[in-house]
């Protein structure tokens, strides 16, 4: 390991194998990354920790959709950070908003606290935040680690003028990691340009499920998806990122 940060999103104890076998740095920890994540569950939280030797930061998100969460939801939240944080996770990764899209301080600061000694990370909740430059203060005020950030669009490549923007702005207070179709390719193109040695990735490919049987008809998912079909991080995708990353920042100039 070096100076950089590889961290991959899992949502099964066989994608956190995968990421470990490529050589992540860290896996964050989601339920359902078809829907962009939400919470999970503190089994399979104990099945990774039981299965890998990885570091664990936990997404925690109480639904799919907007960040505007009620009080009930916030409270939801605080719960969890508190769970996690007993159960012995190395970090947790929060975020909300207020109805005018500034960042919900009062929550984050609330959800900061309870995280106690943990790390603690700001989600892309930041990417659809009114003031990302605001934003970007509020969370070094807070003393949070991480902003989990595109730039505000839908990739990063295309978000790379914002992101160089929040690097030169922190000043190394607080890491920019770096999201949103990120693979060994981006990230050759990223260092360069935004100066940034944090990625987070996926590295998921389409896997075909286990059951042979196929019933036509009856869905009980999402009904764009074949749900056939497994997403599971590849290793080797992880692998080819960590290798250039490798070189970047960790051969000697």
């Amino acid at each position: 390991m070096g100076n950089y940060i590889l961290e991959t999103c899992v949502d099964c104890v066989e994608s956190a194998l995968a990421a470990e076998k490529g050589g992540a740095s860290r896996v964050e920890l989601c339920s359902d990354l078809v829907i962009g994540g939400v919470s999970p569950s503190l089994p399979l939280f104990r099945q990774i920790r039981k299965y890998t030797n990885l570091k664990i930061r936990v997404l925690l998100r109480p639904r799919y959709g907007d960040y505007c969460f009620s009080s009930y939801e916030c409270d939801e939240m605080k719960e969890e950070v508190e769970m996690f944080r007993d159960e012995g996770a190395d970090g947790v990764v929060v975020g909300a908003l207020n109805s005018d899209g500034t960042l919900n301080t009062t929550e984050l600061s609330r959800l900061k606290k309870a995280a106690g000694n943990m790390e603690i990370a700001l989600h892309r909740a930041f990417d659809v935040c009114l003031d990302p430059i605001k934003g970007l203060e509020e969370m070094i005020d807070l003393g949070y680690d991480t902003i989990l950030t595109s730039g505000q669009e839908p990739t990063a490549w295309e978000g790379r003028d914002m992101l160089k923007t929040l690097h030169e702005k922190s000043r190394g207070r607080i890491e920019i990691l770096a999201a949103g179709g990120i693979c060994r390719d981006v990230i050759e193109k990223l260092v360069p340009y935004t100066g940034i040695s944090s990625y987070h990735m996926s590295g998921k490919i389409e896997v075909d499920s286990a059951l042979t049987y196929r019933r036509p008809g009856a869905s009980m998912g999402l009904p764009e998806r074949d749900e056939y079909k497994l997403l599971r991080t590849d290793s080797s995708r992880v692998r080819d990122a960590v290798e250039y990353l490798t070189q970047a920042f960790c051969t000697p100039k």
